[in-house]
């Protein structure tokens, strides 16, 4: 299994694939798929039978699921995509750092 290096709410941004190049906060990570949905990112038209929940069917345009591998955090100092590392703080907290230029990726 591949390692998570993104979380929900990262900006991250699409390296490979039809959706590259663009960018967009995450939504949800799928852990267990090794997929996560981006906002506005890789949209897919779904047929939607009426339900008791939703009582107009149709055509809904919601996002798909990305390959985790497709994606990449977006460091907020080099304003591109990132590969991360791990960095321990003093007091023994681990946050996530950019390595094009060392700065933290994680806020607090």
């Amino acid at each position: 299994m591949q390692a998570i290096h993104v979380r929900r709410g990262d900006t991250v941004g699409v390296i490979t694939g039809r959706e590259r190049g663009k960018r967009g906060k995450v939504l949800r990570v799928l852990t267990d798929k090794g997929r996560v949905i981006v906002e506005h990112v890789n949209m897919i038209k779904r047929h939607q039978r009426p339900t008791q929940k939703l009582r107009q069917g149709g055509i809904i345009e919601r996002e798909g699921a990305l390959a985790l591998s497709n994606v990449l955090p977006i460091c907020s100092r080099c304003d591109k995509p990132s590969r991360t590392g791990v960095k321990a703080l003093a007091d023994g907290r681990k946050i996530r750092i950019c390595k094009r230029c060392g700065e933290a990726i994680d806020k607090g």
